[in-house]
Formats: structure tokens, C-alpha cells, sequence
């Protein structure tokens, strides 16, 4: 991969010692759990569940997490459902199956301990250059910049620069130009906790940032032209695929009928309720289920929902289906579709709450 210059790296030096010695003068008022003990382990799982998710809503699922599994070896052995449970509410599941698969990898391969070496690092499942950077910095004081979207809007705006961040090679071009700035030990970690909270706090993403509040605004090409809002620019991304399905919460007696996702694909190897693709009448719910063999005595509509993952929006339509209490209730066949296996398992709902994970996608419709 070719890696051009990043125009207006000249300012970098003198961008890095302010920010780092912002960072050090100001209380740190933002309260994340994680740079109270940054070990590799603490490091690692922050940074994965940070990813794709905010601050606020990632501080108590790293508290639980670590409750349940505080080590590398405690994750590697953990049963999957049980982590998927930790898990469940934080979305993106493929990054709790990729942790597992690399506490795994870090048991056999390197006796339980996280690598110090960042080719390493980056060859363990589910960790990239900014994951690789963050535990090398945090960690082991090394001096990597752990450049994520806050950085690079950051150092756009400060050079006023109209290179694409979307771009891989935008990203490890800034790494390259900000690298021989950085310090080692400690502070290594530090600077990159002064580009993550200036970005999260003064910096902003969406609406005008805060220039009156920023540290570094006397270095800032953009501020100085009053084009703040003009950087960073950004490839659009490409429209969600819409999707409708219809969600069936089967209560059968004390019981409420889920079935596991196949291994492969969105939401792969998750409980869900029993759904169909497109959006089903009553009279089609109905139609369906006694086709099968189910007895059913009620039907019941529940509010529709929509539910948005990165490439695909889901338009939810659910019923509350009660069917006859029988000890056996029969099975629901997958028809001639391949995007759910035939079989149910029915649980109790207190279950629902305590053993099985259920995908946000579908707890709209979690009974009460």
C-alpha cells in the first residue's frame, strides 16, 4: 500500500505538545472505568467495546464483563452463550466471538499474555491497526498513535486539509506523519487520550466544535478561516438495504418459543424469535402457524419497529401468538427458506432474562 504525505503535517510537532500538555494540566472529568487500571487485558476489551459504541453506554458492560471473565483465560474458556449474554445489548456480536477466538490464540500461542509486539497483536482476530496501536500505547507506553475518526477530523481541520478519512490510506498516512511526535511511556497514552477527549468533548463531529474551548485553536488552519465545518471530508456512505419481517412471540403455557440464528451471517449463532421474511397479516400469521400444527388461540399485534445495523435496515412488524398448552408444542418448520433452522426451544421467560441473549433487533418485542 502506498502512503502519501498528509498535507500540513509540519504543525503535528507543536500539535502534539500542546494537546499533551492539555491533557496533563486538565482534570480528567470524563469517568471511564478503563484508565483507572489500563493493563493489556483492560486495554483490549475497552477498546473492542468502544468500537461502533459511546462511552456512557460501554462503562457498565466493561464492569460486568470483567466481573464475570477478569482474565484472558477466564474469556478464553467461557461457554458462548454466557458471553454472548455479557454481551448482549452492545451490538456488532462478531467482536465478542473474534475476543474469544483471540483470548484463545493468546493462551496457546503467547501463555496467556497479551503480545508487546504489534504485528502480534494485529494477528489476532478481530484486532486492527487502531486496537494493535491503543494497547501497544495504553499498555506498554509505546509510541503509536491510535488513530481513530477523532483524529482524523482533528487533523483535518487543524491542516485544513480536504483529504478523504474514509480511506485506508488516509489512516496509516496520519499514522506515519504524527508518529515521530510522540513520546514514549506513559505519555504515549496520554496523547492519545488528548486526541480521543478533544474530539469527543471540543472537536465535535456533528454541529459546530467548541473552538473557544480548544487548546490547540491558535494551530488550527481551518479555525483561522472560519471553514471549520467544511472539514473532514468524508466518502457518503452507501444507502442501508430496507428489509421487512415479521417477529412472532410464541407464549405457549409459562413458556415463550426462540430459536438459534445459523453460524454464518448477520446476527450469526444468537437467539431470536421465531421470524419471517416481509410483513404478515393476521390472517397469514394464522394461516402459517396452524399449517404447521400449531393450535392457535390468540393473536395479538405489538408495535412495530425498525431496527438499523450498518448496510441494512429492518422494518418490524410483530404478533403475540398464543398457542395451546401441550407438554410437546410442535416445531415450526424453517419452509424452503435458508436463513433460520426449523427447530424452537422453548424457555421460560425468566430464562430470557438470565440465560439467553437476545439481539436488540429483536428485543423490541421481549415480553414483559
Amino acid at each position: 500500500m502506498k502512503i502519501l504525505p498528509w498535507t500540513g503535517d509540519s504543525i503535528f510537532p507543536a500539535l502534539c505538545n500542546t494537546l499533551l500538555a492539555w491533557r496533563k494540566s486538565a482534570p480528567d472529568t470524563r469517568d471511564l472505568p478503563w484508565r483507572d487500571e489500563p493493563t493489556p487485558y483492560h486495554v483490549w476489551i475497552s477498546e473492542i467495546m468502544l468500537q461502533q459504541t459511546r462511552a456512557a453506554v460501554v462503562r457498565s458492560y466493561y464492569l460486568r464483563f470483567l466481573e464475570a471473565l477478569p482474565s484472558v483465560r477466564a474469556l478464553a474458556a467461557v461457554d458462548d452463550d454466557a458471553l454472548m449474554k455479557l454481551w448482549q445489548g452492545l451490538g456488532y456480536y462478531s467482536r465478542a466471538r473474534n475476543l474469544k477466538r483471540a483470548a484463545q490464540a493468546i493462551v496457546t500461542e503467547h501463555g496467556g499474555d497479551l503480545p508487546r509486539d504489534f504485528d502480534e497483536l494485529l494477528a489476532l482476530p478481530g484486532i486492527g491497526r487502531y486496537t494493535a496501536s491503543a494497547i501497544a500505547s495504553f499498555a506498554y507506553g509505546q509510541p503509536r498513535p491510535a488513530v481513530d475518526g477523532n483524529f482524523l477530523r482533528i487533523a483535518a481541520r487543524i491542516t485544513a486539509n480536504s483529504i478523504d478519512i474514509a480511506k485506508d490510506t488516509s489512516k496509516r498516512a496520519l499514522e506515519a506523519a504524527l508518529a515521530p511526535s510522540y513520546p514514549t511511556g506513559r505519555d504515549a497514552g496520554l496523547l492519545n487520550e488528548a486526541f480521543m477527549d478533544l474530539g469527543a468533548t471540543v472537536c465535535l463531529p456533528n454541529g459546530v466544535p467548541l473552538c473557544h474551548a480548544c487548546p490547540a485553536a491558535q494551530l488550527c488552519l481551518a479555525h483561522d478561516r472560519g471553514t471549520e465545518q467544511d472539514y473532514p471530508v468524508k466518502t457518503a456512505l452507501k444507502a442501508r438495504r430496507k428489509e421487512r419481517r415479521t417477529v412472532l412471540l410464541l407464549s405457549c403455557g409459562e413458556k415463550i418459543a426462540i430459536r438459534k440464528r445459523p453460524a454464518r451471517g448477520l446476527l450469526a449463532g444468537l437467539w431470536e424469535y421465531p421470524n419471517l421474511e416481509g410483513k404478515l397479516s393476521q390472517r397469514a400469521v394464522r394461516a402459517l402457524l396452524e399449517s404447521e400444527g400449531f393450535d392457535v388461540r390468540d393473536i395479538v399485534p405489538l408495535p412495530s419497529a425498525r431496527h438499523i445495523f450498518s448496510h441494512i435496515e429492518w422494518e418490524l412488524t410483530g404478533w403475540a401468538v398464543t398457542v395451546a398448552d401441550t407438554n410437546e408444542p410442535p416445531l415450526m418448520a424453517a419452509e424452503d427458506r435458508t436463513d433460520a433452522p426449523a427447530s424452537l426451544l422453548w424457555v421460560r421467560r425468566a430464562e430470557l432474562a438470565d440465560t439467553y441473549s437476545i439481539p436488540t433487533a429483536f428485543g423490541y418485542f421481549t415480553p414483559q
